[in-house]
Order: structure tokens, then sequence, then C-alpha cells
């Protein structure tokens, strides 16, 4: 079935693309087998892959992606994807986009998808043969290609980095989509925050320059009727940057911002990571969390409930510029001039999906755990709940298990119990963990004692 995605044989002018790409894939096949051994042989990947591709397989690998994951049943289904699919604002650009690519793309024996802003698969359009054959490989309605649930593709690519890109057969990171080549470009509303991205997906014909620039022009066209839309309902639509050579007049289009976990706050600028200070990782996780922006006061509360005056905070702001760029912060009051995409904005996109697989896998630990800050405190226990609540609501083993076997739950008495009755009575597993609720109750019972003896 898998054969069925070339859509036809590449044209003959298209040979000495057919050798470039020859050996991209004899070189990928050198990669993998380097990857299966793992360790130390993980140093050889550079030079065998493009930049970012190898720089996507290292996150893979960092992030826990198998290579070997093959497709099961995880994903946004039924009533439940149509609902979401319906209310996303790409819906509105969908007979643009079947117009100006999925019909040409069909007839051509091609696949297109349409995935919103995190990756999650809204829909997939061509013959259903081809359909049904990238359905076999993990390319699903209501499939999540994310990077970090997927490994390398060009739909996650272009989720992390915001451009276009494309992504040929072994240069994907799981084995069971070499079989396909995939371009894929992204679509931004008018403020420059990523709504979704479009991809064309077949055999390796889509590798050539004029099929990522078709999907590039599609999405293009997709956004300048995203502008006509906010224009007709009388919205303001930002001026385009400047055609300047100051680099500080053109903010960049996306930032990424990872705060989750012990490590130091980073920050994503055009691919290049960042160290952060807690502080300046602070001020931007609130102005993510509140869009219309923040005066001095109010912001000066959120990091500080007892005494932070506005010299201190324009202080602050001052030097976040100086790392971020001057266009970065507008003022009057504080707010972000570009989008900034969060791991906690993706978290929260997998718990509203009911993909709890992914947020634990995304869960690197507490929101910024050394931060004292109220707004951040607030963040950290609102997030470490929703996740606890779905994890005990999911009743899954494997979901059960991963947090019992993390510092959130490792001590949580009710998940343990809720992985118990997950498991049969009669095996091994069900007795270790009867033992270690035990340990936990008794625990329990002494803490409850100790606080009655000092009167607590």
């Amino acid at each position: 079935m898998v054969s069925n995605l070339a859509g036809g044989r590449p044209p003959r002018q298209a040979a000495e693309s057919g050798a470039q790409l020859g050996a991209l894939e004899a070189y990928a096949a050198q990669a993998h087998g380097f990857l299966s051994a793992g360790g130390e042989q993980l140093t050889q990947l550079a030079g065998l892959l493009r930049p970012l591709v190898l720089e996507s397989w290292l996150r893979s690998v960092r992030g826990g992606v198998d290579p070997t994951d093959v497709v099961d049943g995880r994903g946004l289904r039924g009533a439940d994807l149509v609902r979401y699919r319906d209310a996303h604002p790409i819906a509105a650009l969908m007979p643009l986009i079947d117009k100006l690519l999925v019909q040409d793309a069909a007839r051509a024996g091609l696949i297109v998808t349409v995935a919103d802003q995190f990756g999650r698969v809204l829909s997939v359009h061509g013959h259903p043969e081809q359909v049904a054959a990238v359905a076999e490989i993990g390319v699903r309605e209501g499939d999540d290609l994310s990077e970090r649930r997927v490994g390398t593709n060009a739909v996650g690519l272009v989720v992390r980095s915001g451009r276009a890109t494309w992504i040929h057969g072994p240069e994907h990171f799981l084995h069971r989509m070499h079989q396909i080549t995939g371009a894929a470009a992204p679509v931004h509303e008018p403020d420059g925050r990523l709504i979704g991205v479009l991809m064309i997906a077949g055999g390796m014909r889509v590798a050539k320059p004029e099929i990522l620039a078709l999907v590039k022009a599609a999405a293009t066209a997709a956004e300048m009727d995203l502008v006509l839309r906010a224009m007709r309902a009388g919205r303001e639509v930002p001026a385009p940057a400047p055609d300047a050579t100051d680099p500080a007049d053109n903010p960049p289009a996306r930032l990424g911002l990872d705060v989750l976990g012990l490590g130091q706050p980073q920050l994503s600028v055009a691919g290049e990571r960042v160290s952060l200070s807690q502080r300046h990782a602070e001020i931007l996780l609130l102005l993510t969390e509140h869009p219309e922006g923040l005066g001095a006061d109010h912001l000066a509360l959120l990091l500080d409930d007892t005494d932070l005056d506005n010299g201190t905070i324009r202080a602050a702001m001052s030097r976040l510029r100086s790392v971020v760029g001057p266009s970065v912060v507008g003022s009057r009051p504080y707010r972000l001039r570009v989008h900034v995409a969060t791991d906690v904005e993706a978290l929260r996109a997998a718990l509203d999906t009911g993909d709890i697989e992914s947020a634990l896998r995304l869960y690197a630990g507490p929101v910024l755990p050394r931060s004292a800050a109220p707004g951040i405190c607030d963040i950290r226990d609102e997030l470490r709940v929703r996740l606890r609540t779905a994890v005990l609501a999911s009743r899954d083993a494997a979901v059960l298990r991963r947090w019992t076997a993390g510092p959130e739950g490792r001590d949580d008495a009710a998940a343990w119990a809720a992985y118990r009755s997950t498991v049969d009575r009669d095996s091994p597993l069900y007795a270790q963990i009867e033992a270690k609720i035990r340990v936990l109750d008794r625990r329990l019972g002494a803490d409850a004692t100790q606080m009655q003896r000092f009167g607590s």
C-alpha cells in the first residue's frame, strides 16, 4: 500500500535531482545506523544530515522519541475532531486551499495535509488510495505530527521554526515515514501568529523546488485572505515590517520559550537557542499569558507581591530588550509584538485535545521551579493540577506508569491507586504497586502523627 504514495514516476528532467536525493538517502540510511547504535555513535551524525535535520534528530533523541515507534490509536477522533476542526480559524480558508492546492494535487496523485498551529492534522486530502496509504504510516486526521510526538518531519519543523521546509524519505526520524517526502509551509495570522501548516506529501518528486514553491504560494494566498477578512471586519491590520538594514527594526517573526523543568530557561530565535535569566523568562512568560499587555504596576505585582517599583521594572525591561531585540516588546502597556511559542502553550494544547501522553512527554518539570513570583506560581500550580487531573482521569496504564515514575507522581498515592486498578491482580507488577502504596500509607500516617504531636 505504501508504494501508492509515489503518485507516478518522477519526470525525466528530475534525473539530476534524483541522483542528489539518492546520495541524501544513502547518507540518511547511514545516520540511522548510528542512531540505532546510540551513545557515542550519535557524534557520527554530523556531516551525514542537513543541518536543520541534524538539529531536529538530536531534539527528537533528547525528547525520547523512538525511531521504531508504530502507528497507534492515539489522536483526536470522531465528534471531538469535527468540533475542533470546524471551530479552528483555518476552517474559513479551506475553500481557497481546496481551489489552489487540493484539486491539482489530488489529480497529480499527491496528498495535501492541513494541520493546526501545534502540528495536529485537521484534514488529509487526495485520492482515497493515497489517503489510505499515508494513514498506514501515521498521517491521519487527528494525529499529532509535532516534532515532540513523531520526531523529524516537515509539519513538525514548520511548527517549530515558522518557516517553509521539506523532508525526504529517510530524513524522517521515524522508520515508518521513510516512504514519503513532505513539503510544508506555515500560515500566519495578520499579527504574525502561526495558525496552521499546509503540506504536500508523496514520492520523491515532492522534493522538487517547484512543489515547495507551490505550497508556499498557497500559504501566502491564505495569509492574504486573512488580511482581507480582517480589513472587512474593521480590525486593525499590523503594518508590514519596514525594509531596513537595521535588524532592530525587523523583529523576528517567531520566538520560542522553554520554561518547563529544572534546566536553564531557553529562548529560541531563528533556530538558535539562547539561555535566559530567570527574571527575563518570568517576564516573557507573563507577557505571553497576557497578550493584551501589562502595565508596570500590574507586572510588578505578578513578579513580586512585596516591593517592586516601576523603576526596577523599567530597568528589567531594558535589559530584556537587549537580549531579545528592541522591537519584540512594546510599551504602555508592556506587550509582545511577535508571537512567542512556549512549551506551556504546547502542553495546554495537548491537554485540550486529550493527548495525555504527549502532555507528559512535554512536561519536563514544573514551570520555572525556582521562581517565587506570584504570577509564575499561579501558572505552575494551574498546569500541574490540570495535568495530574487528566492523568488520573485517563485510567491508562502507560500514562499512569509514566506519571508515577516521575518526580511529580512518585509519591502521589492517588495516582498509584489508579495505576493499581489497571493491572492484573495476579501479575508481579500488582504486588510491587501494592507495596509502594503501603509505604506511602505508612509515611502519610507517620506525618499525621507528627502533626498531632506538634499541635498542627
